[in-house]
């Protein structure tokens, strides 16, 4: 069942509160991608557990394979179930049309990425995007991120290391950051620092200095996308620095899969899948868990 105008601005506003609260006490939050019902069910558990606030993310591909009424609808579900602070964040959407679709659908959190699905477009061609955007998301009050380049990195396994001399050519400058959010007046900003989409054979290295002053030079929020395969002390000392929203992918791809083999293997004869669901829901609820904890939001819903 769709959610009313009124409902849909309530929520909009409990995010914005919450975005606020982050800031204000220290703690970032997770945005957990999502692929199915499982992986929902896993995250929801994660915040159940440790009283964690959440944000609930699917791409474009996501909304094909389940539908975008279809998702929000579940997530409202288990919000209700599991008494959860969740919200839906539409991430990487590729084009103005498909954001003001998940406006339209009541998510929370809308973020425009015309460079992800064109490399070359133009900034003036990504600040006029980005605008629109910001425009038509008012009738809603849902929370619009965006960032000026395009971000490395696929959510995927990589097999190659990281060449950071050529990764920090596209860091966020304290400046760049600056003039971005004040030509659209996005509600978030998208910073690069040294993380990227994916795993990596190496763990990624993020610069806190650069983001210390990149938060200097803003007033708005400060995402992190590919947060995956990232070691935690990070997490902890940028949400400390101001960072309120860190993307998670990868990780929880990786322990869907990985933990799917295992449980496949050791059970060869069961096919009823939703015994063999179990283990794997369970690896992945354990991954949320340890972000969740790192990023310090657990004992901060709010209901």
């Amino acid at each position: 069942m769709g959610l009313t105008i009124n409902q849909i601005r309530e929520n909009t506003m409990r995010a914005r509160h919450l975005m606020q609260r982050s800031r204000a006490q220290g703690f970032a939050v997770g945005a957990f991608n999502i692929d199915n019902q499982d992986t929902i069910v896993a995250v929801a558990r994660a915040a159940q557990k440790l009283n964690s606030p959440i944000l609930v993310e699917v791409t474009h591909d996501e909304i094909k394979s389940m539908g975008i009424d279809n998702i929000r609808d579940m997530v409202d579900n288990y919000k209700t179930e599991y008494g959860l602070e969740v919200y839906v964040n539409l991430d990487h959407s590729p084009t103005v049309e498909d954001a003001k679709r998940g406006v339209d659908a009541g998510y929370e959190f809308i973020h425009i990425d015309i460079s992800q699905a064109n490399h070359d477009a133009t900034d003036e061609e990504i600040i006029a995007a980005t605008k629109e955007v910001v425009e038509y998301a008012k009738f809603t009050g849902a929370l619009v991120e965006s960032e000026p380049h395009y971000f490395g990195g696929s959510s995927n396994l990589h097999t190659e290391t990281i060449d950071y001399e050529e990764i920090k050519k596209t860091f966020s400058t304290p400046e760049g950051a600056k003039a971005f959010v004040d030509a659209t007046g996005i509600d978030t900003f998208a910073a690069a620092i040294g993380n990227l989409h994916g795993k990596y054979p190496v763990p990624k290295e993020l610069d806190l200095e650069l983001l210390q002053r990149i938060r200097d030079a803003i007033t708005c929020q400060i995402s992190l996308h590919g947060g995956s395969d990232t070691p935690l002390h990070f997490f902890t000392d940028a949400a400390k620095i101001g960072v309120s929203k860190v993307n998670i992918n990868s990780d929880l791809r990786f322990a869907y899969r990985t933990a799917l083999e295992k449980t496949l293997a050791d059970n060869p004869e069961q096919f009823a899948v939703v015994k063999i669901m179990g283990p794997v829901i369970d690896a992945v609820q354990a991954v949320v868990e340890d972000k969740i904890s790192s990023l310090g939001s657990a004992d901060k819903a709010v209901r």
